[in-house]
């Protein structure tokens, strides 16, 4: 995530020096922490204190960000993702050497955040999101294509915003129990689900729903039948499902995902929790799983439209951030003709 050799190796190759994060530009985010390194002496007092005493408290001080919990902070300031701290905090000492900072993110959707972080640099900071390779992917949907895959041919069977598609990354994983919890409450529901994972394939037995080991997730997104996502709320995968317009199911697990479910919950109102960080550890029964992914499904409930309207209406505003003219357009064509500029070293 943090290129630290070639930041320092740029200026002895005459090479412009450019960061490029994938993550969400939110200030809390795993990366965007370039914002509060002023206060990572103050917060650093504050989580010597034991979550279960102050896991509730707010952090109101980091520009660009509202009040956050400490616990919807990213878990590289507490519990095990501490580990990364040191080599987050030397990459934030290098940020400054930078001659430009890319962001994967849309400027209407984080300006208060992106502008935070352009007060805070000397060197011009772009948003060039959502960084989507679209490529037609709606046209490229259905079967008309005969090398299509059998997910995508097993999706053009079923009914228009039917299904949930459940991926939890590729690197995390929750615990056996929860994991047990999560099968019985999808099943249970009684929902159509299009389920991605390898190691747990053999506990997933449900008639309604299919299995695979990996599929191409855009393309999955966009696929007329798909009406939700659970997600671990990983970067990419929150950035796909909002470009696809669909609601999210949110359950992240660490670092950069915690403060990004805020984001899609919160901020951008196009998602549910399905769990959110807590001092102690509680798993989220079946029972409330069923009914939660139950309820998501609904789309003539009052609150199945609301957020599906609001999802729509921030796809929009990504779709138009890539279009001519648009502000992740502008951005791209502003950092080629700058980084083109002679004389930059």
């Amino acid at each position: 995530m943090f290129p630290l050799f070639d930041l320092r190796s740029c200026p002895h190759r005459g090479c412009p020096r450019l960061l490029y994060q994938v993550p969400t530009c939110h200030p809390t985010s795993n990366y965007a922490q370039f914002i509060i390194e002023r206060s990572i002496q103050t917060i650093d007092s504050i989580l010597r204190i034991p979550l279960v005493e102050q896991g509730e408290n707010e952090i109101d001080y980091i520009p660009g960000v509202p009040s956050t919990r400490i616990l919807d902070l990213p878990t590289s300031f507490y519990g095990r993702g501490q580990a990364i701290l040191p080599g987050i905090l030397k990459a934030i000492s290098l940020v400054r050497n930078s001659q430009f900072l890319l962001f994967t993110s849309v400027y209407e959707l984080e300006q208060q955040a992106i502008d935070a972080l352009r007060a805070e640099f000397s060197m011009p900071v772009y948003a060039i999101g959502p960084a989507i390779p679209d490529f037609n992917i709606r046209k490229n949907c259905s079967t008309t294509n005969n090398d299509a895959p059998h997910y995508i041919k097993w999706l053009d069977n079923q009914p228009k915003d039917s299904v949930l598609y459940i991926s939890q990354g590729s690197f995390l994983s929750v615990s056996s129990d929860q994991l047990d919890e999560i099968v019985a409450g999808v099943l249970n529901s009684g929902v159509s689900y299009l389920w991605v994972t390898k190691e747990e394939a053999s506990r997933i037995n449900g008639e309604k729903g299919l299995t695979v080991p990996w599929c191409d997730q855009s393309r999955v997104l966009c696929h007329p039948s798909v009406g939700g996502f659970w997600s671990h709320c990983g970067w990419n995968s929150t950035k796909e499902s909002l470009f696809a317009g669909v609601p999210m199911l949110t359950f992240p697990i660490m670092f950069d995902q915690i403060p990004n479910s805020n984001t899609i919950v919160d901020d951008w109102k196009i998602g549910w929790r399905v769990k959110r960080p807590t001092a102690v550890e509680r798993l989220v029964t079946r029972n409330e799983i069923a009914g939660l992914v139950n309820r998501f499904m609904d789309l003539e409930s009052d609150e199945g439209k609301m957020i599906r309207k609001r999802v729509k209406e921030l796809e929009k505003i990504a779709r138009q951030a890539t279009a001519e003219g648009g502000s992740s357009e502008n951005a791209i064509d502003m950092f080629i003709h700058n980084i083109l500029q002679p004389g930059r070293d």
